[in-house]
């Protein structure tokens, strides 16, 4: 399940790549404007910022902006940065492998097996979209 960290990181990135004054957004409304609490949400865009995402200023018409463009911004990173392995088991992640503990053989494992298709399907939809996409759809609304 995508924890609520990642989700409203999403939200928050999406809000600000839909907007079309691409100035910077204050916390207060990104966070009213997705239902977000102002505390949670300071964190996540902290992280974002320290990730390469989003820049800041501070002062009068400060806020966050992005600073690559959304349509670079493949959402298999933004999910890596806030959520961390896309794998759900570590024996199938491509860049947090560990071997698991209890299984003998990962050539025999039926666990395995499925949590390679798992992994392979969400690679694939995480890095079939882009945050253009989603602030797309978040300006349709």
């Amino acid at each position: 399940m995508l924890s609520k960290k990642t989700k409203y990181g999403i939200k928050a990135l999406a809000f600000i790549a839909s907007r079309e004054d691409k100035r910077p957004v204050q916390t207060s409304e990104i966070a009213k404007s997705e239902n977000i609490s102002l505390k949670f949400l300071e964190s996540i865009l902290l992280s974002l910022r320290k990730s390469g995402f989003l820049g800041s200023k501070k002062g009068k018409g400060g806020g966050y902006y992005l600073i690559q463009e959304p349509e670079k911004i493949k959402m298999t990173a933004v999910v890596r940065v806030l959520e961390g392995p896309i794998a759900m088991v570590p024996c199938v992640s491509l860049n947090y492998y560990e071997k698991c503990a209890d299984c003998p053989d990962e050539a025999t494992c039926s666990v395995h097996a499925l949590m390679i298709q798992v992994r392979d399907s969400t690679l694939d939809v995480l890095g079939g979209n882009t945050l253009y996409d989603l602030a797309r759809v978040k300006k349709k609304s």
